[in-house]
């Protein structure tokens, strides 16, 4: 038996991903840019047994069936392939945060499966060679391959690491505003937004200079900048979902609150954020 274990971070687009340019080949249709980060992690196990008749997937204790469990068959058969063999495998993953409720945990589920799966068939897998293959699954699990600062540029098979962790001194807020799974997983919501909504490709057509303004201000340094693009990429993404039919609502109550604290913030000058009794107020 040939196993092996691997530890994957999500990561949060900053500048967003949202709609594919090609829906076989999971390329995105549009840029983003993200952080990957220390505080969400995924924790995967990969064994390959002989005496398995067929592939087992438990995510955390509970077996997967139906589409997800086919996410992850693909995965695993595309490593197979590269290896030279059909040995089935047992899977057990445990996401150390809420799953499928807007914190990326299929991205860093599906890079801690690439990786594990690489190590215990043997495969010595390159960071790219190992984005690429995650980017089939998931997009966002392509960034969720590397730590820090990360960048999915369009038409690209593999994401990159723009800047290190230690780039820009900041860290990340989650604000739990609403609690359980999303209504509509993001890869349907994503087609949905395509076939129904007409600022869909008013959304496409500006979200490369917003990336490259984002990425800029990163590289730079400028985090008032940086924040003035991820807001204006953020709200360009949700125009396009709220324009559907029916419209794909993510934002909950808190979350425009918390909006209208920023904007606050930022028209008094301010360069930190509120305390910690002020946002459980917000929320």
């Amino acid at each position: 038996m040939s196993r092996a274990v691997a530890i994957a971070h999500a990561n949060i687009a900053l500048i967003k991903y949202w709609g594919k340019a090609d829906v076989a080949q999971n390329m995105p249709a549009v840029p983003s840019l993200s952080l990957t980060l220390d505080g969400l992690a995924t924790h995967t196990e990969v064994e390959f047994d002989p005496k398995l008749a067929e592939d087992r997937v438990v995510l955390d204790d509970v077996q997967v069936t139906g589409l997800p469990f086919d996410r992850v068959k693909r995965v695993l058969d595309r490593l197979r392939d590269q290896a030279q063999t059909q040995t089935k495998a047992r899977v057990t993953t445990r996401n150390h945060f809420p799953t499928a409720a807007g914190l990326a945990s299929s991205a860093s589920g599906f890079a801690a499966l690439v990786a594990a799966t690489a190590s215990a068939l043997g495969l010595n897998l390159n960071l790219a060679a190992q984005s690429s293959i995650a980017r089939w699954a998931s997009a966002s699990a392509a960034r969720s391959i590397f730590g820090g600062w990360v960048q999915l540029r369009l038409g690209e098979e593999s994401a990159e690491q723009v800047a290190p962790r230690a780039h820009l001194d900041v860290e990340m807020l989650v604000a739990v505003t609403r609690r359980g799974p999303k209504p509509i997983g993001s890869t349907a919501a994503m087609q949905h937004t395509l076939r129904t909504s007409p600022y869909y490709p008013a959304w496409v057509d500006s979200a490369p200079a917003v990336f490259e303004r984002g990425k800029t201000a990163l590289l730079a340094k400028d985090l008032h900048g940086l924040g003035r693009a991820m807001e204006h990429s953020t709200l360009l993404m949700h125009a396009s979902m709220l324009a559907a039919d029916p419209g794909v609502l993510y934002l909950a109550p808190p979350t425009v609150a918390l909006i209208e604290c920023v904007r606050s913030l930022r028209e008094s000058g301010a360069s930190s954020s509120y305390g910690d009794n002020d946002v459980s107020e917000i929320i």
